[in-house]
């Protein structure tokens, strides 16, 4: 990606979660600390810079039950019963065969659409 590119990426990255955060509050944060995420998921707006890390998908995270860090498709992001630690070194395998990509468009698109999208949600 081109350094406009990603500038257009980082640009747009916390109106969107913030959007997103808004219109789920029970399920989706934009807090930074733990301790004011409670049991929501992290959106996560840090790691589209340079130099920041991320968590390798299907890595097992330091935590009572070993959970596991997976990609999820989109119909996932529907289940009621998505969380943190759904996935574990016992059942992480299964979700491992799957592609959560596979109905994703293969090729990247021009962000003047989104942008004016987004700019009309906001109002």
């Amino acid at each position: 990606m081109s350094d406009d590119g990603s500038r257009t990426v980082r640009a747009g990255r916390r109106p969107v979660a913030g959007i997103l955060a808004d219109a789920h509050p029970d399920r989706l944060t934009t807090a930074a600390r733990k301790k004011d995420r409670g049991d929501r998921g992290y959106l996560d707006v840090q790691r589209n810079a340079y130099a920041q890390t991320a968590v390798a998908p299907y890595t097992v995270r330091a935590l009572p039950g070993a959970p596991v860090a997976t990609p999820l498709s989109r119909d996932q992001l529907d289940d009621p019963d998505l969380h943190a630690r759904r996935w574990t070194v016992a059942d992480a395998v299964e979700q491992a065969r799957t592609d959560p990509w596979a109905g994703l468009p293969r090729r990247g698109r021009a962000p003047g659409p989104a942008r004016r999208r987004l700019r009309a949600l906001r109002g």
